[in-house]
């Protein structure tokens, strides 16, 4: 199962740690953050105690406003639970019984100038893209025209030299060889690189290639929503390779739907341009428009003006 250690969140959001600091190594498995203000209060039935618990303004001036019993008591409820860590939102002063209790009990307890909302966002976004389930799958991932491309094919198909045309065009590489699918959402697939991997691109005869080095920052971007896969295939004589397609097929990664084309390669064509048109294709059919539908219709319309 993933995790991300305490620790890193504090390296990655600059943290402040204010207590509890052997417990850094402690793991976070949850992607969302939690608002202990519920429990603060004595009511325990649906507390998320194996999320970051989040203390805001609210919770803050709510534990201010008790008695110092009162108060220890209702801290040691919620601290006893041992969640991975406290993050105190706003910069603001900490009530020492939470100190305490968190030092006590090896709970880290960490602090951020941040306004609650605003990293309760950040750090929501990073968790889900830290714990998402991922895959590594065999091909290239680029960004045609702001729309995520997955392009897949047979070792040696021309997979990555169709990407170096497409970067020389303007477009841009995430991904080559070894892309990391994570599932953000039933609807949503993110693809990006392996990190050994970031901004280099493969070329037969040719070797690695830096893009970035190449030909600039706007060749290279660390991840893309993935919108369509395409797949490479070497020309058949006999298919056919002109249908309306008014049935779209699907490809199926971690249960997330993506549309799926095929282009058949043959000396001459010009492949980058087709994936162009297929990405401009798939943004018109997001805005409503289907040529075949169109096409269908006009055909239907002649047929009846012809009875």
């Amino acid at each position: 199962m993933k995790f991300v250690e305490v620790g890193e969140l504090a390296r990655q959001f600059r943290l402040e740690v204010v207590a509890g600091g052997d417990g850094l190594n402690r793991r976070v498995y949850k992607s969302r953050s939690h608002r202990p203000g519920l429990e603060f209060a004595g009511f325990f039935d649906f507390f998320q105690k194996d999320r970051v618990q989040v203390i805001g303004l609210k919770e803050m001036h709510y534990l201010r406003s008790l008695g110092e019993e009162e108060q220890a008591q209702k801290i040691r409820d919620v601290v006893s639970h041992h969640s991975p860590c406290f993050v105190v939102t706003t910069g603001q002063d900490i009530v020492s019984h939470l100190e305490q209790c968190c030092q006590t009990e090896g709970i880290p307890l960490l602090r951020t100038k941040d306004p609650t909302a605003e990293f309760i966002d950040k750090l929501d976004a990073y968790l889900a893209r830290s714990l998402a389930p991922e895959i590594a799958i065999h091909g290239v991932c680029l960004n045609v025209s702001g729309i995520g491309i997955l392009l897949r094919g047979k070792s040696g198909i021309g997979k990555s030299e169709v990407a170096h045309t497409l970067i020389r065009r303007g477009h841009r590489l995430v991904a080559d060889d070894i892309v990391v699918l994570k599932k953000l959402s039933p609807r949503t697939l993110i693809g990006t690189h392996n990190r050994t991997s970031r901004e280099f691109l493969a070329l037969r005869s040719i070797g690695l290639i830096n893009v970035v080095r190449l030909y600039g920052r706007k060749a290279f971007q660390d991840e893309t929503r993935i919108a369509l896969d395409i797949e490479l295939t070497r020309w058949q004589e006999h298919a056919l390779n002109n249908e309306l397609e008014m049935e779209p097929k699907h490809s199926n990664y971690m249960d997330v739907l993506i549309p799926q084309i095929e282009i058949q390669l043959q000396p001459g064509r010009d492949v980058a341009g087709l994936i162009e048109a297929a990405a401009n294709s798939w943004y018109l059919r997001q805005q409503g428009y289907s040529a075949a539908e169109e096409f269908m219709k006009r055909v239907e319309e002649d047929l009846e003006a012809n009875r």
